[in-house]
Parts: structure tokens; sequence; C-alpha cells
């Protein structure tokens, strides 16, 4: 994984006044605590997170943030945003040790066609998009592929039955469905249907014999 780089500025006030003006002036205020120190208010401008936050690893970016002169190396731990435009109004970053595991949460990401699910009249449906995991720091992937070229009607993926890159660990209960595959509404009342149908079909040879 890449490292990106984020300079901070210290000595915000704190309070939701002071937090308002900063948003104001195009920051965002934060926190950064970890490795046994105290924590530490600080603000990033708002278009140098979004940049940092906007590389393939998304928010598990390992980001080197310049604090008063010095660097320290962060990932964000917690977003805040704003309900209605979505903005991030607070973010903490946290201090790793780039050799010592840490949990996060990797997205999930679907490739293949799932051809005899859809030809059995069936569709896909992804359960969970993201995977918590153990992972260095610097190992961090940007996403966990799941291939489902093979899945049929009867066969759901589990987190067990998943293929993890070295060095990644799951934490998530191994038998949480990813994937499921099920018929549609379509394919479920088609088949009532034909039921129905032969059903109907089978009582009205019977009749007939008995006429006979």
């Amino acid at each position: 994984m890449s490292e990106v780089t984020l300079t901070a500025e210290t000595g915000r006030e704190h309070g939701t006044r002071p937090s308002r003006r900063i948003r104001r002036e195009g920051r965002v205020p934060g926190v950064v605590y970890g490795a046994g120190e105290e924590a530490v208010t600080l603000s990033v401008d708002r278009k140098e997170l979004r940049r940092v936050l906007s590389t393939d690893a998304g928010v598990n970016a390992l980001i080197t943030l310049q604090v008063d002169g010095e660097s320290h190396l962060t990932v964000v731990r917690e977003l805040q945003r704003h309900p209605v435009r979505r903005e991030v109004t607070h973010v903490d970053f946290l201090k790793v040790d780039p050799t010592a595991p840490i949990e996060v949460e990797v997205p999930i990401r679907l490739v293949g066609e799932a051809r005899q699910v859809s030809t059995s009249g069936g569709i896909t449906e992804q359960r969970i998009t993201v995977l918590k995991v153990l992972v260095r720091p610097d190992a961090i992937p940007d996403s966990i592929e799941v291939d489902i070229t093979d899945m049929t009607l009867d066969r759901s993926i589990l987190v067990g039955d998943l293929t993890l890159p070295d060095g990644v660990t799951s934490t998530t209960n191994p038998q949480q469905a990813v994937v499921t595959a099920e018929l549609t509404r379509a394919a479920v009342r088609a088949g009532s249907q034909d039921e129905e149908g032969e059903a109907g079909g089978d009582e009205g040879g019977g009749e007939a014999g008995a006429d006979e």
C-alpha cells in the first residue's frame, strides 16, 4: 500500500462554535491519538483530506500526518459526516506501528458472473459489503475479491470460504454469508403456476378415466 501525506494544524479551540468556524474556513476539525501518547486536537484542509481518501485504499489509506514539524504514521479511525450533505465534519486519526496488526474494514468486491444462477432464473445478493480483518497497516488490501463464477442456486459463499491475502486474518464470523443466490419472484411465480397447471391436468385426466 502506498503512503500519502497530509499536513495538520494544531492549537484549535474546543467546542461547537470554534468547530463551525473552522469548517467555514474550509478545514475539518479532528484529533490524533495512539502510541501511548496524549490525544492532540487539530484540523486539516478539507480538499486535502478528500484527496488522501480518494486513492484506491479509500478510508484505509496509510497517512503520514505532519503535525508541528513531526511525522506520524496514521490511519483514519473514524469519520463523522453531515447527515444531509454527507461532507466530513470531524476526523479521528490513529497513530500506528507498521509492523503491528490492527483491525480494519476492507471492502468486498464481487468478480465474475454467476451464469448458472441467472440461467436457472435466480439472482445473487451480496449480504455484506465489508470484511473486518486483522492486518499490518502497511499490508491493508484495497479490497477483498470474491469470485462468484461457479455459484449455483443451492450454494452460498460464506466468510469462511474466502481466500484472503497473506497476512490478512478475518475477525468476522466465518458462518456469515457473503453472497447468496435465490430465485427471482418471477421465477417463483412461474414455478407455482406450472405446478398448479400440472395438478389441474392430473385431476382432469382422472375424471375422464372415471367417466369412461
